[in-house]
């Protein structure tokens, strides 16, 4: 279906610039959706989810639409999830601040966990984007793991988006608002298998 190239009367932006706009917004209201924390993994799988209508359906994003969405996926493994990415987060942190202290060896064990972080971090963001875990995360996580060693440019792609998301966010705070609809743009990306999934 060809997409139209003007603005139609009452439009606040055209159409080439829509997307972009869509997933900025996606980004806000994914980051309200992940303030309790626990929600965190569930909020970045619906906006996935909902970005991916967008991208297939042409499906304008609205804040009710993902607030929907959300509603309509949110279960008991969802808040489970969010427990082991905080545990997981906790545990990488503790590590570090252990490696920070002198402790012998730190010169080797710095590096092994930045890679084991940015690993972690690419396998969940392309766990959120497999449609699998809005029923199973389990299942999300091991299909997400092995893409990850079986698509290695879609993994770089991916890390190098978490790695742009976190410096953006380091420049410039406010912009941790935002971040969540890019990194769920590649995601999606990754996951239809395009140049960036192998």
């Amino acid at each position: 279906m060809p997409h139209a190239t003007t603005r139609e009367p009452g439009e606040l932006v055209g159409p080439r610039f829509a997307l972009f706009s869509d997933v900025l917004l996606l980004g806000l209201v994914t980051t309200v959706a992940a303030l309790p924390v626990l929600t965190a993994p569930a909020a970045m799988s619906t906006a996935c989810a909902v970005l991916d209508r967008r991208v297939r359906h042409d499906e304008t994003i609205t804040v009710p639409g993902y607030v929907r969405a959300l509603r309509a996926r949110l279960r008991t493994g969802d808040l489970l999830a969010g427990v082991a990415v905080v545990a997981g987060g906790a545990l990488l942190l503790f590590n570090a601040l252990l490696s920070g202290a002198g402790l012998p060896g730190a010169a080797v064990f710095r590096p092994a966990l930045l890679a084991a972080g940015a690993l972690l971090a690419v396998v969940l963001l392309r766990a959120c984007a497999r449609p699998e875990s809005a029923t199973s995360w389990r299942e999300a996580a091991r299909t997400a793991a092995y893409e990850t060693v079986r698509a290695p440019r879609g993994s770089a792609v991916l890390l190098l988006a978490v790695a742009t998301a976190a410096v953006c966010a380091w420049a410039y705070p406010p912009l941790v608002l935002l971040v969540p609809g890019p990194l769920a743009l590649s995601g999606v990306a990754a996951g239809r298998g395009g140049v960036a999934g192998r």
